[in-house]
This record gives C-alpha cells, sequence and structure tokens, in this order.
C-alpha cells in the first residue's frame, strides 16, 4: 500500500490547547517535507474510514479521558484492522490509566505514585496516611489529563472535602498522591525522547499560588539543559517502559537530588516543538526513520 498516514487529533473545544504552537500542522509539515501522504483526523469521527490508511501517527488525542470507554472501543477497533501504529496501541492502553504509576514504583523506580482509591469504596485518609507522608494531597482520576476533577487538600482539612471525595469516587478510580512542594518551588521538568533517544527537555513551572504546571492554568516553560541527575534516569524510565516509541515524555521533580518521576507520557503528550532549535529536527529525523527506513 503506498503510504498514506493519519495523524490522529480529537475534535478541538479549545480546552486543551490554548495558548499553543499547533503540532498537528508541525507534523502534517514534516510529512508534506518527506513527501508521504496524509490527513489530520479525529479518533472520535465516525466518518473516517480507517481502513484507507497505511499507518496511524497518534499525536492530540487529547479528550480520550472524557470518553475513555469509546476511546478504549475504537482501539480496539484500529488494532482490528491490523493497522501500524505509532505509539503502539498496546502501550497506549496501558499508559492511559495511573495505575502504570503503582507498577513502575513496584518495579524500584523513584514515582510520585500515591494511593489507589477504588470506585465506590469509601475515602479513608488513615489508609492513605500509612504509605503517603506528606500534610497535604492531591486527588486525581486514574484516567484523566489536564488537571481534570484535581483536587489539592490540606490533610487538616481532609473532613471539609470528604464528602467531595466520596462523590468522586462513585463516579471513577482514583489515586490519592502527596503534593510535591518541589513542583510548585521549582517546577516540573520534562525530557523529550524520539525512538528512546533524548532529544530536548523542558521546566514547567506553575503560576503563583497555583500547583498546576499546564501552560492553559497560567504556568511557564522554559527549555532547559539537563544534567545527569535528569537524563540519566529518565533514560532508564524510557529504555524499561517506553520500548519501540516514536516518542515518550518523561515528566518528573527533583527530591533531595533524586529525580521522582510524575508521568510517563506515552499517549500524547505535547512534545515542545517550538522552544528548541534540536527539537524539530529531531522529531522530523525519528519519524523518517520509522516511516521511511
Amino acid at each position: 500500500m503506498t503510504p498514506h498516514i493519519a495523524i490522529v487529533s480529537y475534535v478541538s473545544t479549545g480546552a486543551y490547547d490554548a495558548n499553543t504552537i499547533d503540532e498537528d500542522q508541525l507534523l502534517s509539515q514534516v510529512l508534506k517535507d518527506l513527501g508521504l501522504a496524509h490527513q489530520i483526523v479525529a479518533w472520535s469521527d465516525p466518518e473516517v474510514d480507517w481502513s484507507n490508511f497505511s499507518h496511524l501517527m497518534i499525536k492530540s488525542v487529547w479528550d480520550y479521558f472524557d470518553y475513555y470507554p469509546e476511546f478504549l472501543a475504537w482501539m480496539d477497533q484500529i488494532q482490528a484492522l491490523g493497522l501500524p501504529v505509532l505509539n503502539d496501541l498496546d502501550l497506549i492502553r496501558w499508559n492511559s490509566d495511573k495505575r502504570y504509576l503503582l507498577e513502575i514504583e513496584a518495579k524500584g523506580f523513584p514515582t510520585i505514585a500515591g494511593v489507589l482509591l477504588e470506585k465506590g469504596s469509601t475515602p479513608d485518609l488513615d489508609r492513605i496516611l500509612q504509605k503517603i507522608k506528606s500534610d497535604t494531597l492531591v486527588i486525581k482520576p486514574v484516567v484523566s489529563g489536564g488537571a481534570k476533577n484535581t483536587l489539592k487538600i490540606p490533610v487538616n482539612r481532609w473532613d471539609d472535602f470528604k464528602e467531595k471525595v466520596a462523590q468522586l469516587l462513585e463516579m471513577e478510580d482514583f489515586l490519592a498522591q502527596p503534593f510535591v512542594k518541589e513542583v510548585a518551588e521549582v517546577g516540573e521538568y520534562s525530557l523529550l525522547f524520539f525512538n528512546g533517544s533524548f532529544s530536548h527537555a523542558v521546566l514547567k513551572t506553575p503560576a503563583k499560588e497555583d500547583f498546576r504546571v499546564q501552560h492553559y492554568f497560567g504556568g511557564t516553560i522554559q527549555a532547559i539543559q539537563p544534567g545527569p541527575e535528569l537524563l540519566v534516569p529518565a533514560q532508564r524510565l524510557m529504555n524499561e517502559f517506553g520500548k519501540g516509541t516514536l516518542y515518550g515524555r518523561v515528566d518528573g521533580v527533583l527530591i533531595d537530588g533524586v529525580f521522582h518521576l510524575m508521568e510517563l507520557e506515552l499517549i500524547e503528550p505535547y512534545l515542545f516543538l517550538g522552544l528548541t532549535e534540536n527539537a524539530l529536527p529531531n522529531y522530523k529525523k525519528a519519524v523518517s526513520e520509522r516511516l521511511l527506513g
């Protein structure tokens, strides 16, 4: 089959892509430069005939957690067609549920994993504090993005939030995690990898009095050159859990000089392609290696 690539995106409502460079269009230009026919299509568009494509490139499916059952069914449909997908859909399925953080932690990697709060359960502060040593908690869904339904709760005010947490647990599973003061004080590091090799890195700093580093909450982003204290553990994580990926982003913090994983982004991370001179050339090289050999 003549290569015909689907850049898989979403139906934008402006909720998650405000004030960003459109990386769908950057990837489109990369494929154009490589002489590859392609279209940008929404994963949820029922009119798309996926069998018309030779490859799918998952790029900006930024609403998958809002429609998770439908997204899982879509992945089943694509896998039934046997189409090559970058990143691999089995890996994306694993990475779409934050229980993966508990798995990574269990393998000995320093990780801000937390405690699983199962759907329908009664939130138990004593149980949470058996593992989490923090005076502030962050509660987030196991399937989420963009800080959706994420709460920051001082432990001494638990009783004020307990009913809200219980209401949220009626709908889905959550993680209780420690609030990481280093995120507010320094920021969260993101290291980008293409075809398993390091490309570039940024530091994301939340707005004053906030704890969410996403740009649409007022966070700032700056390019950095990571030292070995960041690069070595991030590479180890990619080697262990990101095998075969076209792209991956390792998000984490330094706590007492030790890198702790916050998120391993293997589904639809923003790649910060416009922040450094080498980011886009590195991406183009990786895409060429995967699609043209």
